[in-house]
């Protein structure tokens, strides 16, 4: 009787998009080479049970999300928009601006096949699921340019500490150690990059998770703002802006390498560039071989258009399906959120994610655990930190400890 329920639902979803096909407006912030590529597939899908895909990308994180907000807030809302999972968009939801898509989440199966189940667990808010996670994107890489070290007559790294160590002669041949965009998310992420490598998972679970103070002042994570501070050495003459333009000096032999999640892989991909050829790829800074399971999901504001209403059930709905997953996440570099779908095809950066995932070696992301507000306070430290040599690694340290006591 469920799985008749089931088929029922989702046929329901299916006949009422296809007899109202409509444009939608899907606001989001994939704007490079290999996000537009990625995002095509979604817009490829939408569009093939004939409804529109009206593409409205704003550049920069941050930026889409004010606009989002905004448009929201002020009783303007758009079709569908793209989050982080985890807890940004808890206080939407509880101003009642998005729609509740259980009902969707329950035809689909979404229960039985989102992998790990934390992914659906953030879309949740008592008990009621609020949006759809479409990918599994983890933070911790190295990605390393072979070109950049064969140019420097070293031979490519293969853990944070070798890398540290060949800087100075990166430098010596005019080489940029380390590429790192001018945006306070790019530092702040960095640093949780090294933090997650370079202590033991209980340290960072008590810090983020239980937000432990003393822990956050003790020894450990000292050595995690040693290691930050090695960073902005390394990076002290990285003058671009964003996350791909640092990318693209990693590809194009400018850079050594970068600290940057595995959304790179689609700039690489792009750019024609072979994994273990051209570059190579280190999952925990080859330190501690984990990922965090943050990602993507896209949630859909409440609308009075019935039509937009369908059209919004069908997108949800197809999200997760097999071929979606595959071929956006493909092209994204992202890993898929159900684990019984075929990736024979994806490269050796993402088959060590992959196995990573099987593995269960994995940690929550930064912000299912902590608010927004804190988030924000860690990225004030860190734009500060990386912009002013002057501050100590203990006064830097010192802040953070203020931070966590207070945050929630």
């Amino acid at each position: 009787m469920k799985q008749i329920t089931k088929l029922l639902a989702a046929t329901a979803i299916v006949a009422a998009s296809g007899a109202n096909a409509e444009e939608l407006e899907v606001m989001h912030w994939w704007t490079s080479g290999g996000e537009a590529a990625a995002v095509g597939e979604l817009a490829k899908a939408f569009d093939a049970t004939g409804n529109t895909w009206v593409d409205a990308a704003i550049a920069g994180g941050d930026a889409a999300r004010a606009v989002m907000v905004s448009r929201l807030t002020g009783g303007d809302p758009m079709g569908a928009f793209q989050f982080n999972h985890g807890r940004q968009a808890e206080e939407l939801i509880e101003a009642g601006f998005l729609r509740d898509i259980t009902d969707i989440a329950e035809a689909e199966g979404w229960k039985d096949i989102v992998n790990p189940p934390s992914l659906l667990e953030s879309c949740t808010v008592d008990g009621r699921i609020y949006c759809a996670p479409v990918n599994i994107h983890s933070w911790q890489w190295l990605w390393l340019s072979h070109k950049a070290f064969e140019d420097a007559g070293l031979s490519v790294p293969t853990n944070w500490d070798e890398f540290v160590a060949a800087s100075p002669a990166l430098d010596g041949a005019g080489k940029l150690p380390l590429a790192l965009g001018q945006q306070g998310w790019q530092q702040s992420g960095m640093f949780n990059v090294l933090f997650a490598a370079l202590v033991p998972n209980e340290v960072f679970l008590s810090v983020y998770d239980d937000k432990n103070a003393d822990v956050a002042a003790g020894a450990d994570v000292a050595r995690v703002f040693a290691a930050a501070e090695d960073a902005r050495i390394m990076a002290a003459n990285s003058t671009v802006q964003n996350w791909n333009d640092a990318t693209n000096l990693v590809i194009t032999g400018q850079a050594g390498g970068q600290i940057m999640g595995d959304w790179a892989q689609g700039e690489f991909a792009v750019a024609g560039q072979v994994a273990g050829t051209d570059y190579s790829c280190l999952p925990g800074l080859g330190m501690t071989e984990l990922l965090s399971t943050g990602g993507d999901a896209f949630y859909f504001p409440v609308l009075k258009d019935e039509a937009k209403i369908a059209a919004q059930s069908e997108l949800a709905a197809l999200m997760l399906r097999p071929k979606t997953q595959v071929a956006f996440n493909l092209a994204k570099g992202s890993l898929p959120v159900r684990g019984d779908i075929d990736m024979s095809t994806a490269n050796d950066c993402m088959q060590k994610g992959l196995a990573l995932l099987a593995d269960g070696a994995l940690l929550p992301d930064i912000f299912q655990m902590v608010t927004s507000d804190t988030g924000e306070q860690m990225n004030s430290l860190f734009i500060e930190f990386f912009a002013d040599p002057s501050i100590s690694v203990e006064d830097a340290q010192a802040r953070f400890v203020k931070i966590i006591a207070t945050a929630q």
